[in-house]
C-alpha cells in the first residue's frame, strides 16, 4: 500500500471514530431532554460509525499497512433543539461524504484498484446515510412546534435497530 493511501485511510478511520463520538454526544443530549427514541436513533448511528471505523482498520491491516490512531477531538455537546441536532447531523454526513469522495479520488489518482473497490461500499453507504438523516429532519420540520408531532417522531425513531454491516461487504 502506498504511503499516501495508508495515511489517508488512517485519517478516515479517525474521522469515523469522531463520527461515533459525535453521535454518542448527540445521544446523551437527547437522553437529557427525555427523547429516548431520538437517543436510540443516535445510538444506532454511533454503532454504525464504529463499524465503519473497524472496516477501515481491517482494510488497512489486510493491505499490509499500519494502523496509526490519533487524537479524537471532543464533539459538540449542546444544541438548541432536536431540529438543530438533525441539521448538524446532516451537515456532518455531507462532510463525511466529501471525505469519502476525496479518498476515492486519491485511490483513482494512485491507481489503487483495491482501495477504489473498498471505497465503493462507502459511497453507497453515504447516499443512504444522508437520505436517512434528511428523512428524519424533514419529519421534524413538518411537525413544527407540535409536541404531539415530536412525540410521534420520537416513538418512530425508538423502533430503529442497529444491523452490523456484512463481513463480506467491502
Amino acid at each position: 500500500m502506498k504511503e499516501t493511501i495508508e495515511k489517508a485511510l488512517n485519517a478516515q478511520l479517525n474521522a469515523e471514530m469522531y463520527s461515533s463520538y459525535l453521535y454518542l454526544s448527540m445521544e446523551a443530549y437527547f437522553k437529557s431532554i427525555n427523547l429516548d427514541g431520538f437517543a436510540n436513533w443516535m445510538n444506532c448511528q454511533m454503532q454504525e460509525e464504529s463499524a465503519h471505523a473497524r472496516k477501515f482498520y481491517d482494510f488497512i491491516n489486510q493491505r499490509g499497512g499500519r494502523v496509526t490512531l490519533t487524537t479524537i477531538d471532543g464533539p459538540e455537546t449542546e444544541w438548541d433543539s432536536p431540529v438543530a441536532v438533525m441539521e448538524a447531523t446532516l451537515a456532518h454526513e455531507q462532510k463525511v461524504t466529501a471525505l469519502i469522495n476525496d479518498l476515492l479520488d486519491l485511490a483513482l489518482d494512485e491507481r489503487d484498484h483495491a482501495t477504489n473497490i473498498f471505497l465503493q461500499w462507502f459511497v453507497t453507504e453515504q447516499v443512504e446515510e444522508e437520505d436517512s438523516v434528511n428523512s428524519v429532519l424533514q419529519q421534524l420540520k413538518q411537525t413544527g412546534a407540535s409536541e404531539g408531532g415530536l412525540f410521534l417522531v420520537d416513538r418512530e425513531l425508538a423502533q430503529r435497530t442497529f444491523t452490523p454491516p456484512s463481513v463480506t461487504a467491502a
